[in-house]
């Protein structure tokens, strides 16, 4: 068992080293100089400014690859019990993780809540319906409004309204199975395992994939885009510049629209599909400020007077020295990330003035055209992808969204192929004297 694995970024470096562990063979392809994919760090003036997730959750899985790439000493964690918030009706809202925070903050009316508090009462994920109609449905308008569609929405930068449940809901759905989801998030809360601290890393979250290439290096070619994948005999041809290279499976980790074009030879009606996949772009604007609150950071309820989609406290979050990261584009404004790196500035930092009630400078504009996969009705696209044996998409747009799960789901893959080349070696001395 010989795996190609298209990508350096984090699920393609984790794939790599759960391969190296369980003896499988595997040669990753990266066409950037550098390894991480949206995972990006670095310090502009001293200060580590992030371009892609903000931070990540300790999970049992990233703190084993924590210990195997000896970056223990470099590890930043943030409390678990920082206040986040959600800006509603001109001003910062506290989002209550607590019984104590659900009666206290004003962010629902005493109406609100009790609506929420039905939730068990009513019936689970419907075929056909958005995910707005779900929640509005499970928590009532003004619990929707105010909380979900500012948190839900923002982790996507999405619209609710034109997410399909069928997509936008997997997660939830299996919360359903305990039959309430706030039964489930209490036990879960009971449970503490919803206590994984946040995370990042003295240089950043890009960090972890440094550490992750450097400890997996003699297997992964940076610099080495994968051109074409071309079926041959049993297995697939990577096509490189530098060279051709015989694989028995291949693991595309790559952006939607750059698999469709490697995939043309190999199935082009699963490629058509993928290139209808439709991405939120977004701008982000990191600030300097002196403002010193305690927390995650914000989101900004959709119908407010706001183009920031949220702000990140890294300041708060691992004394980050006066950083802020503001959102802005998504779904709502996505024509904002063409605006100018000045223009941007000054929207970020005005609203962000508006609302800390602390001035602001702009340390740096980062724009992703392609930001985020959106979750929208393009996703319907998914069904018309059906891929050959031998191919297989590990990717945010294939599978769950974030670090761990991007982590995960390369442990399950590298234990599938650890188990598929066993079985392969095990056949092997019979159809040899056979």
């Amino acid at each position: 068992m010989t795996v190609g694995i298209v990508g350096a970024g984090i699920t393609g470096l984790a794939l790599s080293h759960y391969l190296g562990k369980r003896g499988v063979d595997a040669v990753a392809f990266e066409a950037s100089s550098d390894p991480g994919g949206v995972i990006r760090s670095e310090r502009v003036d001293g200060r580590v400014l992030e371009h892609g997730p903000q931070r990540t959750r300790l999970t049992p899985e990233i703190e084993a690859l924590i210990d195997d790439c000896g970056l223990g000493s470099a590890l930043r964690t943030a409390d678990t019990d920082l206040p986040l918030y959600v800006y509603v009706d001109g001003r910062l809202r506290r989002v209550p993780f607590s019984v104590e925070e659900f009666l206290s903050t004003d962010l629902l009316s005493v109406r609100g809540k009790l609506r929420l508090l039905a939730e068990p009462l009513t019936a689970g994920a419907r075929d056909g319906e958005t995910a707005a109609d779900y929640f509005v449905r499970k928590f009532g308008p003004e619990a929707y409004r105010n909380l979900v569609e500012p948190l839900f929405g923002g982790i996507y930068g999405s619209d609710p309204a034109e997410m399909p449940g069928e997509y936008a809901l997997q997660t939830i759905k299996k919360m359903e199975r305990s039959g309430s989801l706030i039964r489930a998030a209490v036990n879960r809360r009971l449970e503490g395992t919803e206590r994984q601290p946040p995370i990042s890393f003295d240089e950043g979250m890009a960090q972890l994939p440094r550490a992750l290439y450097e400890h997996n290096a003699d297997r992964i070619e940076l610099e080495t885009g994968v051109d074409r994948i071309v079926p041959e005999g049993s297995g697939y041809r990577l096509e490189t510049a530098a060279r051709d290279r015989l694989v028995d499976h291949v693991v595309v980790t790559a952006r939607a629209d750059v698999a469709a074009g490697l995939l043309a030879d190999v199935d082009a009606d699963s490629a058509r599909a993928l290139r209808r996949l439709y991405y939120n772009p977004l701008a982000y604007v990191h600030v300097y400020s002196a403002a010193d609150p305690d927390g995650y950071g914000y989101q900004v309820r959709h119908d407010e007077p706001l183009r920031t989609l949220g702000v990140t406290w890294n300041a708060s979050l691992f004394d980050r020295d006066g950083v802020y990261t503001c959102f802005l584009g998504g779904m709502e404004n996505p024509g904002l990330v063409d605006r100018s790196e000045r223009e941007l500035g000054r929207i970020a930092t005005e609203e962000f003035e508006m609302v800390m009630g602390a001035s602001a400078e702009v340390l740096n504009v980062t724009r992703h055209p392609r930001g985020i996969p959106a979750y929208d009705g393009s996703w319907t696209a998914m069904a018309d992808v059906n891929l050959p044996d031998g191919i297989t998409l590990a990717s945010n747009y294939a599978g769950r969204m974030g670090v761990p799960a991007r982590i995960r789901e390369a442990d399950r893959l590298a234990e599938r192929f650890a188990g598929d080349g066993a079985d392969a070696d095990a056949a092997a001395p019979a159809e040899a004297t056979g």
